[in-house]
């Protein structure tokens, strides 16, 4: 099969195509023939070696763990789809990725595609559609009435949290930069402030904060939730010092693959609640474009490669 590998840590320029046999297929394992992946930050993180310490890759190297496509093969204690179904997942990370014709992932990561979205539509959604759901579901409990400031609101997890905390009905204000007012304000939030020309520091009584930037904004952050919210943060451990001082209740967590949050996700991709958010598709061979992109931290929405035509 094709597929972009890399032989060892490094720059974009470590990405190339390569003939690779086809992944082993597990008990419980589905092969799916990918149509689309798409690129996330963490897939040219890795690229560079900074989770060496944490995941023990073998090289060559599959990157990518966000695909949609069709089932080409069940293993033998597969119950919960068959050949023909055309699912997506955020597969194993720990296994050879999605940028290949095909990849092997246990059912237990997979969903059947909504049925009114493109490959590359759901593509997109994985990765980002599950870490609003455990950041604003799980762990915010987010919930009618609650007032939520997102940051990054036209990044792909930020663009898909705008949504989904709309559609549980909370008042969501959202943070971007003047060239994504318009992208931003397609999504539906209640409030954006561009922070080029405003400050978010000037919000209060915030009840749940999702930061997805890091750094001084996550510090400040601390300021606009009220005693006892929430702010959650996929890129900064709590500090407990602020913890202390405001009463906020901070957490820190690392998205987990769930075939059945995804489902739930798939459903309200159908109902049209939420959309996927496509900014750039890119063909397979063109990965090196794709990752530098996603490395300038400048991108509208999602970043997809388009492995197959469907």
């Amino acid at each position: 099969m094709k597929a972009i590998v890399i032989d060892r840590y490094g720059g974009s320029d470590e990405l190339r195509v390569r003939d690779m046999p086809l992944p082993d297929l597990g008990p419980t394992d589905l092969m799916i023939e990918v149509f689309a992946a798409s690129v996330n930050p963490v897939d040219w993180k890795i690229r560079e070696g900074y989770l060496k310490e944490s995941i023990s890759y073998r090289f060559p190297l599959i990157l990518g763990w966000d695909a949609a496509g069709v089932v080409s093969a069940v293993g033998p204690e597969v119950t919960l789809f068959s050949i023909g179904d055309e699912v997506f997942s955020r597969t194993d990370i720990r296994r050879n990725g999605t940028y290949a014709e095909f990849v092997a992932v246990d059912e237990k990561y997979v969903a059947r595609k909504p049925a009114n979205l493109s490959f590359e539509e759901a593509a997109s959604v994985p990765l980002v559609g599950l870490t609003a759901w455990q950041a604003l579901v799980d762990l915010a409990g987010v919930t009618e009435g609650n007032r939520v400031l997102i940051h990054a609101g036209s990044g792909g997890v930020g663009s898909f949290a705008v949504q989904l905390a709309k559609s549980r009905g909370a008042s969501v204000t959202t943070t971007c930069s003047t060239p994504h007012l318009s992208f931003v304000r397609s999504l539906g939030p209640d409030q954006i402030i561009d922070y080029t020309r405003a400050d978010f520091r000037e919000m209060r009584n915030v009840d749940i904060v999702f930061d997805t930037v890091g750094g001084e904004v996550y510090r400040d952050s601390f300021q606009v939730v009220k005693p006892n919210g929430i702010l959650v943060s996929i890129l900064e451990q709590p500090d407990r010092e602020r913890m202390e001082k405001t009463g906020v209740r901070a957490l820190y967590f690392f998205m987990k693959s769930d075939g059945r949050e995804l489902a739930q996700i798939a459903e309200l991709l159908e109902k049209g609640k939420i959309r996927p958010s496509v900014g750039r598709t890119f063909p397979l061979e063109e990965v090196r474009k794709a990752h530098e992109l996603s490395a300038s931290r400048h991108a509208e929405g999602k970043i997809v490669l388009q492995v197959k035509e469907g």
